[in-house]
C-alpha cells in the first residue's frame, strides 16, 4: 500500500479516535485551524474547477470533513464541559463575535446557522436532487449520440469508450452529491443541538462541579459555545458553499487516496492564497502568529513544491514530446498516412450542413445507422464507417458520394423544397422546378412545401431532401457492395461464422481455399445482388465443389445453385417467374465462343454478334417494361456466367438466372424468347 493511501486511511481512524480520546488544547487549535484551512482550499477548488469530474471525490470529501468537523465538536464539548476552557481559537472567536455582550453574540450565531441550514443547503439539496434526475433521464439520449457518432466515423472506438465512461460517472457523481447533501444538512442541524446542549451542560456543570456563580457560569459557556459554534459553523459554510457551487455547474475511476492527493494538489497556486488568509488570521485576530503563521508557511512550501515539481515534469513531458514528434517527421513511413482512404464517403455543401446537425433538426446520421442496418439484413454485408463531412468546394446545395476516394455518385437538393416524381406524359398543373431524381433518374419537379398537399391528392410522390439523400446513398452501397467487401471485410465476416461453425471454417479456411478466394466467390455474389447473408450455405458449397476447382466464376455458380431457395424467394412473386428465355442458337454460339486458357475459360464471341444478342435482349426488356412486367433473363446453368459477362455492362440490373437457381415448383411464364 502507498504511503498515499496509508495516510488517507491513518487520518479517517484518527478522526474516529478524536471522539473517544480527549486532546490537549494546543492540539485541538492546530486542528481547528487545519479544518479551516481545509473548507477554504475546498470551496477554492470548486471555484476553480471546469467539470464535476475534475473534482469527482467531493461527495466522498464532503463526508470526510463533515465527520472531522463533528469530531472537533465532540473534542471541544468534552474539554468545555471537563475544564471550563476550549483553547485560543475557540475562546478567540467567541470573543470576536459576542463582543462583550451574550444576547448580541448568540442571535449572530443563530443568524449563521439559520443562514446554512435554510438558504445555502437547503438549496444545494434541492439542485443536486434535480440534477441526479435529470442526468439519470439523459443517459440514454446521450448514449443514442455517442453511438450515433461512432457510426458515421466522427469518433472512433477509444473515444465512444472514453465519452461512455464520463456519461456513466457523470450519473454516479450526481447520484453520489444527491446523498452526499444530506450530510451537510444533518450537520446544520448537530450544530444547533450541540450549541444547546453545551450552554445547559456547561451551565449546569459550571455551577454544581466548577464552584462558578449563575452569571460566572452563563458568561464563561455561553462564550465558549458560542465560538466553539462559529469554529464549526464557518467552516461548515463554506462547505456548504461548495457543495451548491458544484451541484450547479460523475464518479471517480481511482481510489480515494489517490484521488485526494491528485485532485487536492491539482491548484498548487491556490495554496498561496489558503496560506495568506490563515498568516492574516494571526495579524488580525488575537490567535497569534505562532499558529497561523506556522501552517501559513507550512501551506506556502507545500503549494512551492508541488508547483515545482509540476512544472519540471511539464517541461519533461514538453521536451519528450517534442523529441517524439520530430521523429515522427523523420520516419519515411509516415508519409503512408497520406495515403489512407475512407471506404465510404458522403461530402456535401454547406447549405446541406443542417441535413447532419442534429441541433437543427437533422437526421442524417440517424439515417445512416438505419442504412447499415438494413444493408446488413438484405445483403449480409457489414458496411464500415461512412465518413461524412462538409466540403466548401462542393456547391452550395450539391452532395457527392465516394467509395474508396473516388466520386461514384452525386446529387442536388433544395432543403426547403420538395421531389415530386412527375411523369413526363401527364399534366398535373403544379409549377415547380423541373429536375431529375438522384438515386433512379426519374424526371421530378421541385415544389415548395405549400404544393406538396395538392401534389399528394393528385396521387404524386413527393419525398423531402433526408429521404432523397439516404435513398441515395443507400442504392449506392447496393450498387458497389462488391468493391467495399475487401479482404478484412471477409476476414471478419469468416470469424463471424467460425463462433457458430468452427469445424467448417477449418477445413474450408485456409486448407482449401484462401481468404482472397472467398473474397471473390462473395463479391461476384453482391455484384448480381444477392445477399452473402447465408454464409453457412455458401461456405457448406465451397467446402464441396472447391476440392474439384479453385475457378472463382466456377465456384460462384455452384454456390448460386445451394442458393436457390433464396433466389426463388427474391425474384419469384405468388409462385410465378416472368422470364425472357436464352434462346438453342445462342447458348450454342456462346458454348463455340468459350476459349480455355491457363487463367481460365474466356468468353470470345465477336463483338457484332454480342451487340446483336444485347440489343435483343435489350428491347425485350423494354417491352416488358412498358407492360409493367420486370423479367428476368433464364438460361441453362452451363452457360448463365458467360451470358452474365457478355450483358454485364449495358443489363447490369437485370437478373439473370439459370434453370437450376429456381425450386422446382416455380411457375415460369415465358414472355420471350430471344435467339439469333
Amino acid at each position: 500500500m502507498s504511503i498515499k493511501n496509508l495516510g488517507v486511511l491513518l487520518a479517517v481512524i484518527m478522526i474516529v479516535a478524536m471522539m473517544v480520546i480527549p486532546l490537549p488544547t494546543i492540539l485541538l487549535d492546530i486542528l481547528l485551524i487545519i479544518n479551516l484551512s481545509i473548507s477554504i482550499m475546498i470551496l477554492l477548488i470548486t471555484m476553480n474547477t471546469k467539470e464535476p469530474l475534475d473534482f469527482s471525490i467531493f461527495p466522498a470529501l464532503l463526508l470526510l470533513t463533515t465527520l472531522f468537523r463533528l469530531a472537533l465538536n465532540v473534542s471541544s464539548t468534552r474539554t468545555i464541559l471537563s475544564t471550563a476552557k476550549a483553547g485560543a481559537v475557540i475562546e478567540t472567536f467567541g470573543n470576536f463575535v459576542i463582543g462583550g455582550n451574550m444576547v448580541v453574540g448568540f442571535i449572530v450565531f443563530l443568524i449563521l446557522v439559520i443562514v446554512q441550514f435554510i438558504v445555502i443547503t437547503k438549496g444545494s439539496e434541492r439542485v443536486a436532487e434535480v440534477a441526479a434526475r435529470f442526468t439519470l433521464d439523459a443517459m440514454p439520449g446521450k448514449q443514442m449520440s455517442i453511438d450515433a457518432d461512432l457510426n458515421t466515423g466522427m469518433i472512433n472506438d477509444q473515444e465512444a469508450r472514453l465519452r461512455r465512461s464520463k456519461v456513466e460517472r457523470e450519473a454516479d457523481f450526481y447520484g453520489s452529491m444527491d446523498g452526499a447533501s444530506k450530510f451537510v444538512k444533518g450537520d446544520a442541524i448537530a450544530g444547533i443541538i450541540i450549541l444547546i446542549i453545551n450552554i445547559i451542560g456547561g451551565f449546569i456543570i459550571g455551577m454544581t462541579m466548577h464552584g462558578m456563580d449563575f452569571s460566572q457560569a452563563i458568561n464563561t459557556f455561553t462564550l465558549l459555545s458560542v465560538g466553539d459554534g462559529l469554529v464549526s459553523q464557518i467552516p461548515a459554510l463554506l462547505i456548504s458553499t461548495a457543495t451548491g457551487i458544484m451541484v450547479t455547474r460523475a464518479a471517480s475511476e481511482g481510489n480515494l487516496g489517490d484521488d485526494l492527493t491528485k485532485q487536492m494538489s491539482a491548484y498548487p497556486s491556490l495554496l498561496y492564497i489558503v496560506a495568506g488568509c490563515i498568516a492574516l488570521l494571526g495579524v488580525v485576530t488575537p490567535i497569534g502568529i505562532f499558529l497561523t503563521w506556522g501552517i501559513a508557511g507550512l501551506l506556502a512550501f507545500a503549494a512551492y513544491n508541488i508547483q515545482n515539481k509540476r512544472t519540471k515534469q511539464e517541461e519533461a513531458i514538453e521536451s519528450t514530446q517534442t523529441e517524439q514528434e520530430l521523429d515522427e517527421v523523420r520516419k519515411p513511413e509516415n508519409v503512408f498516412a497520406l495515403l489512407r482512404e475512407d471506404p465510404i464517403e458522403f461530402e456535401f455543401g454547406i447549405g446541406l450542413i443542417m441535413l447532419a446537425d442534429v441541433n437543427q433538426g437533422g437526421d442524417l446520421l440517424d439515417r445512416v445507422v438505419a442504412i447499415r442496418r438494413q444493408i446488413a439484413l438484405d445483403l449480409g454485408l457489414v458496411v464500415p464507417v461512412i465518413r461524412i463531412r462538409d466540403n466548401i468546394q462542393l456547391h452550395h446545395n450539391q452532395y457527392v458520394i465516394k467509395i474508396k476516394g473516388n466520386e461514384v455518385a452525386k446529387g442536388e437538393i433544395l432543403l426547403d423544397h420538395f421531389l415530386m416524381l412527375n411523369p413526363s406524359d401527364e399534366e398535373h398543373g403544379i409549377e415547380g422546378m423541373e429536375t431529375v431524381e438522384p438515386t433512379f433518374g426519374l424526371p421530378a419537379l421541385w415544389i415548395t412545401e405549400e404544393k406538396k398537399d395538392e401534389a399528394e391528392v393528385f396521387g404524386y410522390t413527393v419525398i423531402d431532401p433526408s429521404s432523397i439523400v439516404s435513398t441515395h446513398l443507400s442504392e449506392t452501397i447496393r450498387k458497389f457492395a462488391h468493391e467495399i467487401l475487401g479482404r478484412e471485410e471477409t476476414t471478419q465476416l469468416i470469424n463471424h461464422v467460425k463462433e457458430s461453425q468452427p469445424s467448417l471454417v477449418e477445413e474450408l479456411i485456409p486448407n482449401i481455399l484462401s481468404v482472397g478466394d472467398v473474397q471473390k466467390v462473395l463479391q461476384k455474389l453482391l455484384k448480381e445482388n444477392v445477399s452473402i447473408r447465408s454464409l453457412t450455405s455458401i461456405f457448406e458449397a465451397l467446402a464441396d465443389y472447391s476440392v474439384y476447382t479453385k475457378n472463382p466464376d466456377i465456384l460462384t455458380e455452384y454456390v448460386r445453385q445451394a442458393l436457390a431457395r433464396q433466389l426463388t424467394s427474391q425474384y419469384v412473386r405468388n409462385g410465378v417467374v416472368h422470364a425472357i428465355q436464352v434462346g438453342a442458337g445462342i447458348e450454342k454460339k456462346l458454348a463455340d465462343s468459350i476459349s480455355r486458357t491457363e487463367q481460365g475459360d474466356i468468353l470470345t464471341i465477336d463483338p457484332e454478334s454480342s451487340n446483336q444478342m444485347i440489343h435483343s435482349f435489350t428491347q425485350k426488356i423494354e417491352q416488358m417494361s412498358q407492360l409493367g412486367i420486370r423479367p428476368i433473363i433464364l438460361t441453362s446453368a452451363g452457360i448463365r456466367m458467360y451470358v452474365r459477362q457478355m450483358m454485364e455492362r449495358a443489363l447490369a440490373d437485370t437478373p439473370i438466372l439459370s434453370y437450376n437457381e429456381l425450386e422446382p415448383n416455380v411457375e415460369v411464364q415465358s414472355v420471350g424468347v430471344v435467339n439469333l
